[in-house]
């Protein structure tokens, strides 16, 4: 359920690019325009983070995950509607409903963070963390076609239309399945023993912990963010969000502007790079979760596929000095490979946050994570003004992998779970 609605959840993201350059064309917008509109989901998803996990620690994740499932759905829809607006009430209501969706979404990672630190020993959480986070590239193998295609056939507005309908029916159905550990109808007692003994935080949920739930208070977040090796993983993040936020925003507009793709072909092909992305997500799981097994620490099993997975990531910056349309997307598949091989910070999260305060923690890290929603589409937007091509900003993609590479190798030292201090 976390692999499906995550899917959702990054499908709807990326509404916005494949219809990108057909409404960039209908709108008359500019690339910093679109650059600012691009940006508008991750300013909302920013500023919620913290609110958004406080929420998780209260009401538990399976309550507000489905108001917030039902929401950005509502918001994704009303997208739709700008298409018979003039241009500069469409620029301001996207920006606006883009800010809603990124509002509604903003609790969505930190859930899933929660979920898999209740349901999931230490050992298994890489290979966990990693299927639900490799959601963000099956999302472009699945519905980038079929959203380019929409586009193609129809309009760029049904795309909006089709997406929030699929978010509404997720949300009933994630209100019938999803439960906390000691609570889930089908459990065993062996089951929920092998997962708390492995370190499984099963009474997360519970009516008890619900009640006496921390609230966010400012000890708790100086504490966090007093500490170096969460501080390394938050830049980490940030750099690692930098590729996904191209990925999402510029890199359908990249294939079409500097590529010269149709919309449907750039479609189909930036589905490629994300079934690379896809297998290295799940892949970088298996490998951290077997050398746990083998005897590695977590610490090592974690920063092993981080480093190398970014390493790779970096072969994108080669795209400006070929020609030929399959060595592009073919470096392109390589760079995704490898991105998603590292893509493992949610693992991190759910090695290293605070018991009490699971769902904040993972807050702070999805804000630090996703100010590079905010940053990648204005730096891209406005290196394309200046330069009118893609390649420094595919150097600009490639320098963040490079400094996640160093946070995690001089930043992070051994990556254990935080114990808080009583607060004043």
């Amino acid at each position: 359920m976390l692999f499906v609605v995550t899917t959702v959840n990054y499908a709807d993201r990326a509404t916005l690019s494949i219809a990108g350059s057909a409404m960039k064309s209908e709108l008359s917008l500019d690339p910093v325009t679109m650059g600012y509109i691009f940006s508008a989901f991750s300013w909302a998803y920013v500023l919620a983070q913290l609110p958004g996990g406080w929420l998780l620690d209260k009401f538990g994740s399976k309550k507000i995950y489905a108001l917030s499932i039902a929401l950005w759905s509502v918001f994704t829809i009303l997208q739709a509607g700008v298409t018979w607006m003039s241009t500069a009430a469409a620029v301001v209501t996207l920006f606006m409903l883009r800010f809603m969706v990124g509002l509604a979404e903003s609790p969505s990672f930190p859930a899933n963070g929660r979920i898999v630190a209740a349901w999931f020993p230490t050992a298994e959480r890489g290979t966990a963390s990693a299927i639900f986070n490799s959601a963000q590239y099956f999302a472009a193998v699945l519905f980038t076609p079929l959203m380019a295609w929409i586009t193609h056939a129809y309009s760029w507005h049904h795309v909006f239309t089709v997406m929030g309908v699929f978010g509404l029916v997720l949300a009933l159905i994630w209100g019938k399945i999803i439960y906390s550990p000691k609570e889930h109808p089908m459990i065993s007692q062996s089951e929920l023993k092998h997962i708390e003994d492995g370190g499984g935080l099963v009474d997360m949920d519970s009516k008890k912990a619900a009640v006496a739930g921390p609230k966010p208070k400012n000890n708790y977040i100086k504490q966090l963010l007093s500490n170096r090796m969460l501080l390394g993983v938050y830049i980490g993040q940030y750099c690692i969000n930098v590729i996904t936020y191209f990925f999402l925003t510029w890199f359908p507009v990249y294939l079409v502007q500097e590529r010269g793709m149709s919309i449907l072909k750039a479609g189909i092909v930036a589905s490629i790079p994300a079934i690379c992305g896809f297998i290295g997500g799940v892949v970088g799981g298996i490998i951290s979760d077997r050398l746990i097994k083998r005897g590695f620490s977590v610490t090592w099993a974690r920063k092993i596929p981080i480093v190398g997975g970014m390493l790779l990531s970096m072969t994108m910056i080669l795209c400006n000095y070929v020609d030929a349309q399959w060595m592009v997307v073919g470096i392109m598949a390589l760079a995704f490979f490898g991105k998603g091989v590292g893509a493992l910070g949610w693992a991190v999260v759910a090695d290293t946050a605070p018991k009490e305060i699971v769902g904040l923690s993972g807050g702070l890290f999805n804000m630090f994570g996703n100010v590079a929603g905010i940053t990648t589409p204005i730096v891209i937007g406005y290196i394309l003004k200046e330069t009118g091509s893609f390649s420094g900003a595919l150097v600009f993609v490639g320098i963040n992998a490079l400094i996640t590479v160093i946070s995690y190798l001089v930043i992070v030292k051994e990556i254990k779970r935080v114990e808080l201090k009583p607060a004043n």
